[in-house]
């Protein structure tokens, strides 16, 4: 079932884990707001899955929690916000991809989890997945973590305000 913000509930899609369930299509469109969107860093993590463009999280907003779950601070996640959005580098990830991201996401440790989102693109509304954390907001992430992000964004074309609100966030 679609809702109205264009999520996926019930048996296809929120919170679901795709390796004990289903798999992905054989091309899955997968929207990467953090250190995924250096497209040079997913090119070593999911060598088979191209980078297919860029496109925003309308109605999302960038945020961090979880610091309890390691790292050196708070990890990057998404909420709904109203008025608000993230940058995203579309990636078409492969089946022969899809294990090793999850392992390097963390969704066999319950860190992250998988959730379905839509894509605002040039060329239209696209659907597509991302990592939400599964943990609570709040945190600060620290000063390393917030760079690599402002400098992904950076390198993935992101708009020089939004690359720049990064770089003053608080870590």
């Amino acid at each position: 079932m679609i809702t109205p913000r264009g999520l996926h509930t019930g048996p296809a899609g929120f919170g679901e884990h795709p390796s004990t369930s289903r798999t992905l299509d054989p091309m899955s469109l997968y929207a990467a707001y953090a250190g995924n969107l250096d497209a040079r860093l997913m090119s070593r993590r999911a060598p088979h899955s191209p980078l297919r463009g860029t496109g925003w999280l309308n109605g999302w907003r960038l945020t961090f929690g979880g610091e309890q779950m390691g790292w050196e601070g708070a990890l990057a996640t998404i909420v709904e916000a109203p008025r608000s959005q993230v940058f995203v580098a579309l990636y078409d990830i492969a089946p022969m991809d899809e294990d090793s991201m999850d392992r390097w996401e963390g969704v066999g440790l319950d860190i992250y989890r998988r959730m379905r989102v839509r894509v605002d693109t040039l060329d239209g509304e696209e659907p597509a997945w991302v990592y939400v954390l599964n943990g609570y907001e709040g945190g600060l992430p620290s000063a390393r973590y917030l760079g690599e992000i402002a400098d992904a964004a950076d390198s993935a074309g992101a708009p020089h305000d939004y690359v720049m609100e990064l770089r003053k966030r608080p870590c």
